[in-house]
């Protein structure tokens, strides 16, 4: 809600303003009808008058915070704005079982609204989607032969089941899912040996990406090298740089992948709405920067994009969340229940 101000108006010709008692009465009238109905806002949640102290107290679980105003949002009306958009960035805390339950709700709203969307994950590589395709459409494979097939322990590790829920989705309504992972052997060498020397291996010419330009960010970098620095200290710099170069080969190669998928949708003439779901880590979606930048510096034309960082909320540490949104870490913070392994690590 804006700002009212108590003072006369400076934009009207001087024999049409009205008198001064006039002019202060109205406004008056106007501050005390805005603070009378500013709760009522987006679905009776937003409370503009509060301290950000005094706000932090009614956050809780499944709640929408858009960190542009603020706000609390509806979620029922939240979901329908998400519609409108051709690709919807989730960024989860990995292995969390309610930021799946959160993906899976963005989806069946987009299905019950006509959308077929398209749900792109970071957990498979580029590798694996002749298998994945497989699997998704039902062929007769089994989930082990598939797991081996898409090589989950090499490319992501864990427990498949924790990620399951999402591919059954796809299977469930026949939707596509995209591997949107470079190969992690790749990106092991790129670690190895930075990206400089790993452009002349054949693995490079092979996934396509020669003919890809990997966009040395300086906003991307300020961001992502402190980060690394702060996650794996002890480090030399040359190791911190190879690092980083390996970040930027995997956000590149995951924008590739959308935005691919995205010109492909564009071209069908499938009838039915398509919507891109990407579903990775927060920290490619963070600031709009690693991913959904590089999506967006590929195609010439509008685009619509929108970013979800899903939160587990922690009632004790509302001022880390009050600077996140403060700072826009995305569109939207999606607040969750705390996964059963406690509270995320968190680098120094």
């Amino acid at each position: 809600m804006a700002e009212t101000h108590l003072a006369l108006p400076l934009l009207c010709h001087w024999r049409s303003c009205p008198p001064r008692r006039a002019v202060f009465q109205r406004a008056v009238l106007a501050l005390l009808l805005a603070v009378g109905l500013g709760c009522t806002q987006h679905g009776g949640l937003s409370r503009p008058s509060e301290s950000p102290q005094d706000e932090a107290a009614h956050w809780r679980p499944w709640q929408v915070l858009e960190t542009k105003t603020g706000r609390l949002l509806s979620t029922a009306e939240w979901l329908n704005e998400l519609t409108l958009h051709d690709v919807i960035y989730v960024g989860e805390e990995h292995y969390n079982a309610h930021h799946i339950e959160a993906a899976l709700r963005i989806l069946e709203h987009l299905r019950s609204n006509g959308i077929r969307p398209v749900i792109g994950m970071e957990m498979f590589g580029w590798d694996g989607q002749e298998a994945l395709d497989d699997y998704v459409s039902g062929k007769n494979l089994s989930k082990s032969d598939f797991l081996a097939q898409v090589r989950w322990t090499q490319n992501w590790g864990g427990a498949f089941e924790d990620y399951e829920p999402l591919v059954a989705f796809a299977r469930t309504h026949g939707l596509s899912v995209l591997a949107m992972n470079p190969p992690r052997p790749l990106i092991r060498q790129i670690v190895k040996v930075g990206l400089a020397e790993a452009r002349k291996d054949a693995e490079w010419r092979r996934w396509g990406l020669d003919k890809e330009e990997i966009v040395d960010d300086p906003a991307y970098r300020a961001r992502i090298f402190d980060q690394i620095q702060r996650c794996h200290g002890g480090g030399s710099k040359d190791h911190f740089q190879s690092m980083y170069e390996a970040s930027m080969v995997r956000d590149e190669g995951m924008a590739m992948t959308i935005a691919k998928s995205l010109d492909n949708l564009r071209r069908s003439e499938e009838k039915a709405r398509r919507v891109i779901v990407s579903y990775t880590g927060g920290g490619h979606i963070q600031y709009g920067l690693p991913v959904p930048q590089r999506v967006a510096r590929r195609f010439p034309g509008p685009i619509k994009q929108t970013t979800v960082y899903l939160m587990s909320f922690d009632g004790n540490k509302t001022d880390e969340l009050r600077e996140q949104i403060h700072e826009r870490i995305a569109d939207y913070v999606w607040l969750t229940p705390m996964s059963k392994k406690g509270p995320p690590q968190r680098c120094r």
